[in-house]
Formats: structure tokens, sequence, C-alpha cells
């Protein structure tokens, strides 16, 4: 029977967890690394519901791509969301592993999945960081060709409907969409980088205002299609490599967490 500390060790094939930026936290975060595992849950977020949820379905393990703990914690208590998410992942004894940075960056990660879902085609790195213990490049966003959309706000539509988002924010710079460059998460710094390999279409979330005129005034078309919908696309990817990993074990992907506001 697999335990938490050998699921690690195979994440940390698939998306080394020293690739992780400086300010990350991501790798094995709660939990007993002897522990035997028969269910897993994965999620982008471990929220109390998704606890429960992977509570009920009997799970000793969640994945996540958020990790649960990103600043140092000075107490756990019940007092606050944090606090009350690694009392009950503690006192149910279901373990957390939290891929995030590292799993932005490497091939077939959360950006490549995120050109993908969007039908990119010819894609390359946005930006290179380095290469992996392997060998292989790695780095943060995607840069793709597109197909035929004669407005950004044709292809926007189509983003949308593609990541099932709630809603989204559009700077139109008037331009068809034919070379695309995406960031999951919030990757509005890297419009110079998609300036700088000749993008028309900008797609990432949490874009500041000022990016926004930044935008405009690039004459590139920029799409904040939101967090959760530009990195919740990796959850399956992670469950699938999960489930041919370790195929002994029951894999299951949150049905209870979703995007956490609604466009009115």
């Amino acid at each position: 029977m697999a335990t938490v500390i050998e699921i690690y060790r195979f994440l940390d094939k698939k998306a080394p967890f020293s690739l992780q930026m400086p300010f990350d936290n991501a790798g094995f975060l709660v939990g007993r690394g002897d522990a035997p595992i028969t269910g897993v849950m994965v999620a982008l977020d471990i929220t109390e519901e998704v606890v429960e949820e992977a509570r009920g379905l009997g799970c000793q393990l969640i994945v996540s791509h958020h990790p649960i703990i990103f600043h140092p914690a000075k107490s756990v208590t019940d007092s606050d969301p944090t606090g009350r998410c690694l009392l009950a992942l503690m006192e149910n004894r279901i373990a957390a592993i939290c891929a995030h940075t590292n799993l932005d960056v490497v091939e077939g990660g959360v950006n490549d999945v995120l050109a993908q879902k969007l039908g990119l085609f010819d894609v390359e790195q946005l930006h290179q960081d380095g290469l992996d213990p392997e060998g292989r490049p790695y780095g943060v966003g995607r840069v793709g060709e597109a197909g035929a959309f004669e407005s950004a706000a044709q292809f926007a539509d189509f983003v949308r409907e593609s990541l099932k988002a709630e809603g989204l924010r559009l700077e139109d710079a008037g331009r068809p969409v034919r070379k695309v460059a995406v960031g999951g998460g919030a990757c509005g710094d890297m419009l110079l980088d998609a300036a700088a390999q000749g993008c028309d279409t900008f797609v990432t979330s949490d874009v500041k205002y000022n990016t926004f005129l930044d935008a405009r005034a690039m004459g590139i078309n920029l799409i904040d299609a939101g967090h959760f919908s530009t990195e919740n696309v990796v959850c399956p990817v992670l469950a699938d490599w999960l489930k041919e990993g370790f195929p002994e074990i029951t894999v299951f992907c949150s049905l209870r967490h979703k995007e956490v506001f609604s466009c009115l």
C-alpha cells in the first residue's frame, strides 16, 4: 500500500519541488510520511469544505495546488480559517501535499494545461527560468498560436466557455487574436514578456488596474479570466497522474470547491 511520502516522491519527479519560487511553501505540509493511503482528494485549495468532502469519501490525503500553509503560522486554533483547516486535517488524520509554483513552471503543469484548454498550438514557454534536475527547461507562462478569432470579444467568449469562468475582464485593443500568451494565476506582471514575444493577446488573472492601462497603451488584448478558472484546469491532470502512478488508490477531484465569487 502506498504511503504519503511515496506519493510525495512521485509528485516530486513530475513537478520537482526544488523548482518552486523563493516565496513559496510547496511540499509535504501536513501529516505522517508513513501513513498508508487508499484514497486521495485533489483540489485547487484546501478549505474546510474540501476537508469534509475528503473525510466523507474516506481519503487520507489531499493534494492541492495552493499551499494550506503559506505564511508562517504563529498559532493553530479554531479562531481563523487556516487554523480550522489544519485542525480538521489533523483531527481526521488527513495529510496534505501542495504543489504550487513548481507545478506552474513544469512541462505538463498548469500553464501547458491552460494553453491546451484554450486550443493553442505550437506552444512554447513565455519565460524560461532554467533547467530542472533532468535538464528539461521550465518557466512560467506559455505562448501559442490561436485559431481564427477576428476580435478580442469573440475570443473572450471562447475563453469564458472553455474555462467555465464565472466572468472575466477584457481590455480590447481592437486586434484580431492570432498569437496568445497565457499565465495561470496572477501573472499580470508578465505583460511585457507577452509583448516581447509578439503576442496580440494575453490571458491571465488578478490583473491590476495599471496593467490594463499598460495593455491599452501597448495595443495588447488583455483578458483576466479569474484565478480559480485559470488554475483549476490542472486538477484533473494531477488526478490522472496519481491514478497512473498508483492504480490501487482511489482518486477524487473535489466537486465542492468552486469559484468563490459570483458575477452579477
